[in-house]
């Protein structure tokens, strides 16, 4: 039987940052990934009608990303996603009026505060209230069982700043809705965007499908580093007592006595047969996490319609919409209330939204529409919900990795990637 000093399972952000982690220090990694291409929850598939790879959503990073963008230089990546050079975002109100919020070049946080003040979309009364944020930021002043809405309330921020920036933020970062997710995660986040560095609440997209942003230099990093890498490979963690001695996947068995287990929560207890006694906690707290959807639709025009390569749509079904070159994807977080819809229903909808925002696009002839569902592409965030576990469990050799392990941080790449260093830092051979 191989031998292998780690054995990561799942093969998406957490996973295959923990694994070129350890094979930069010199470790034997396997790496096993059950379904039939890299990415987990963050991939690409190919599009029946065009033959062209469709991301499986809309991924955003953001400029604080700090572990995000180490490993994507690590993997020699760096250069595949597109990084603003400072916070600069477009929105259209529900009243199709367009404006444009710009943070300048400033030391944090005077930049957010700079940018509010000159957005023309809000009063005075509306940028003033931005002021009374700062320290509750900056000190991450929150209670524990706080919403987002309660906490943006206590703290004066107004109707219509909520609605134009913080409500489309926390909808983006948390995938739910203000009055529904907790706020500590939510102030977490705003704490790394507006810290020192201004560029920290920069907006960066792929500049690729995400299988040739990440997952493939990923694997060729892996290859050239002496580092296993197998798909379709459902493995079986094998515990001995209360210690790791090997993983099962597909016939084959790796002696092991060190494993990361980078899958979803959801996918938690399937590693297991039987459940080791000590992990009957953790998997009841992952068996019990709500999951929260996001339904993305893409639109193929007959011209380009949008001049931007993303625009903010507040108050829609539809909250935000990028322009992906061939087509553009309108994105729907927290998506629990259109998730069961047609797809004709999506596409109609989406189409009527994006209309109503830019009248204009009336002239352009929609080609066709394609509707891709995560149902459950994040974890619920909302008070009540149960503990995240830390990295360390009480199996000797087992570490967790992935966005639910407790970081601080929401269901974010970010979150998946601290955990895969955490959980590849922690590994000793």
């Amino acid at each position: 039987m191989p031998t292998a000093d780690v054995v990561v399972v799942g093969a998406g952000f957490a996973g295959l940052s923990a694994a070129v982690r350890l094979a930069r220090g010199g470790a034997r990694v396997v790496v096993l990934e059950a379904k039939a291409r890299l990415g987990g929850r963050a991939t690409s598939f190919v599009e029946r009608d065009s033959g062209a790879a469709i991301d499986n959503g809309q991924h955003v990073l953001l400029g604080c990303y700090t572990d995000t963008f180490a490993f994507l230089r690590d993997i020699g990546a760096a250069d595949r996603v597109a990084l603003q050079p400072q916070l600069a975002v477009t929105m259209i109100d529900r009243d199709a009026r367009r404006s444009r919020l710009v943070c300048p070049p400033l030391p944090a946080p005077l930049h957010l505060l700079a940018g509010v003040l000159e957005w023309e979309a809000l009063s005075w009364t509306d940028r003033l209230s931005v002021l009374g944020l700062g320290r509750a930021i900056r000190r991450q002043l929150v209670s524990p069982g706080e919403t987002v809405e309660n906490w943006l309330v206590r703290n004066g921020q107004t109707a219509r700043l909520r609605e134009l920036l913080w409500d489309p933020l926390a909808l983006a970062a948390l995938n739910q809705p203000p009055e529904r997710a907790a706020a500590p995660p939510f102030v977490r986040v705003l704490a790394e965007m507006f810290s020192s560095d201004p560029r920290a609440a920069a907006i960066a997209l792929p500049a690729k499908p995400l299988h040739e942003m990440y997952a493939e230099p990923a694997r060729a990093y892996l290859d050239a580093h002496g580092a296993e890498v197998r798909t379709g490979a459902a493995a079986r963690v094998i515990v001995d007592g209360e210690r790791v001695v090997g993983v099962e996947a597909g016939g084959e068995r790796w002696n092991t006595s060190r494993v990361i287990s980078a899958v979803p929560w959801f996918a938690f207890a399937d590693l297991f047969e039987p459940m080791p006694p000590v992990l009957a906690d953790i998997a009841a707290r992952a068996r019990a996490m709500t999951a929260c959807p996001i339904v993305t639709v893409n639109l193929w025009f007959d011209r380009p319609v949008i001049d931007e390569p993303f625009i903010g749509l507040p108050g829609r079904a539809m909250q935000w919409v990028f322009d992906r070159g061939p087509y553009v994807s309108l994105v729907s977080s927290g998506a629990d209330d259109i998730l069961r819809r047609t797809n004709d229903g999506l596409v109609a909808m989406a189409h009527a939204e994006l209309m109503d925002a830019m009248p204009a696009i009336r002239a352009a002839r929609v080609v066709r529409g394609g509707v891709v569902r995560e149902p459950r592409a994040t974890f619920s965030l909302a008070p009540g919900q149960p503990s995240r576990p830390s990295t360390k469990t009480p199996i000797r050799g087992l570490l967790l990795a992935g966005d639910w392990i407790d970081t601080g941080l929401p269901a974010t790449i970010e979150s998946a990637v601290r955990a895969g260093h955490r959980a590849a830092n922690l590994v000793i051979w």
